[in-house]
């Protein structure tokens, strides 16, 4: 079957996904995300673009863009030509990273264009790897805070001061943008884990963790299954044996 055309959007602005094939995580740990974000960094002046707004999960990326010299095609077949080199020589792998090509709409108006940033910075809350987008680091929202970083903050804080940035992303939502298909279960990588851990248990590494009590190992083992996380995922970084896991997990209520 051919490929429908892409959409062409007249603003310049699309909102970008790129996710793993089989639904891979396509960032292992935080210095696949760094480099993703260099090679971003360094296509920007070459095709004349800039980020708005992006974020990082463990098997896809969401972007935020306007294309300027290029077209949208030509410059995620760069980064994603330069990323899936590096990614697979680290991992001494051959083949495809990506599912197929990226997935894209087009943002035609203000009004949308703020969704999707909120849709976007609030991925990993409700993804539940953070409570806040503040507390996540692959994302934007840090640099709209703060200042400097990858994004190009301006167009969006022409629209929206600061202060009402921050007001509206935190704002109670059903935003309904473009998303991997069937919600697929996001594929944690071990840096989210220790995030999730350390926002359940208040541990931030594994002796920590082994340092709790009994009972508050088992409590926070069950919330973190509940969060998503595998049982392997959570024997790892929580240094607990996979058959005492599955033990926190069968004394789970049924639901």
């Amino acid at each position: 079957m051919p490929r429908t055309s892409r959409k062409a959007s007249e603003s310049g602005i699309y909102h970008v996904i790129l996710r793993g094939i089989n639904r891979q995580a396509i960032f292992e740990d935080d210095e696949d995300s760094t480099c993703f974000l260099d090679i971003i960094e360094g296509y920007k002046t070459v095709s004349g673009f800039e980020v708005l707004a992006y974020c990082l999960m463990g098997n896809h990326a969401h972007l935020l863009i306007r294309v300027g010299e290029e077209p949208l095609s030509t410059i995620f077949r760069r980064i994603a030509s330069k990323y899936v080199y590096w990614f697979n020589a680290k991992y001494d792998r051959i083949g495809h990273l990506f599912q197929e090509r990226f997935k894209s709409e087009p943002v035609e108006d203000d009004a949308y264009l703020v969704t999707v940033m909120r849709y976007i910075h609030n991925n990993p809350v409700k993804a539940g790897i953070c409570r806040a987008p503040e507390d996540y680091p692959l994302s934007s929202y840090r640099d709209y805070l703060g200042g400097g970083g990858l994004t190009d903050t301006a167009l969006a804080l022409s629209l929206m001061p600061l202060p009402q940035l921050i007001e509206f992303t935190r704002r109670p939502n059903e935003d309904a943008c473009l998303d991997v298909p069937g919600k697929a279960r996001v594929r944690f990588t071990d840096a989210d884990a220790r995030r999730i851990m350390g926002d359940i248990a208040g541990c931030s590494s594994t002796g920590d963790f082994q340092s709790l009590d009994g009972e508050e190992q088992r409590r926070a083992v069950r919330a973190m299954i509940e969060a998503g996380l595998s049982i392997r995922q959570i024997s790892r970084i929580a240094g607990m044996t996979v058959g005492k896991v599955r033990g926190c997990k069968r004394a789970l209520p049924e639901s």
